[in-house]
């Protein structure tokens, strides 16, 4: 009995190692964007509903439909902190959730 539940957790385990993992496919779009109305919001368009905005700076929708922007750079991006952002300290999880909103406005 136990070598037949090894066997079938060795397979499972196999079966999932071949399965790419995309955290931001994993991650909430809403909740990415409480993050952006609340982090990012003060100087970037992040909704359609927000009426103000920096005109110095791009919206979340220009910033999305950039082919330039990957998912890569923007998690690389988000994670740093930079002299013209606030150092928001987001999480993995807070990054790949604002990624994912992001994604939505495509």
């Amino acid at each position: 009995m136990a070598s037949r539940l090894a066997l079938a957790l060795g397979l499972c385990a196999g079966a999932l190692a071949n399965v790419p993992w995309n955290p931001a496919k994993a991650a909430d779009a809403e909740n990415g964007k409480r993050i952006a109305e609340r982090w990012c919001a003060s100087c970037h368009l992040v909704s359609p509903g927000q009426t103000r905005a920096s005109a110095a700076v791009p919206s979340f929708e220009e910033i999305a439909r950039r082919a330039d922007v990957t998912e890569a750079g923007l998690s690389a991006f988000l994670a740093n902190p930079h002299p013209r952002m606030p150092d928001m300290s987001l999480t993995r999880t807070e990054i790949n959730n604002l990624i994912k909103y992001l994604q939505s406005l495509r």
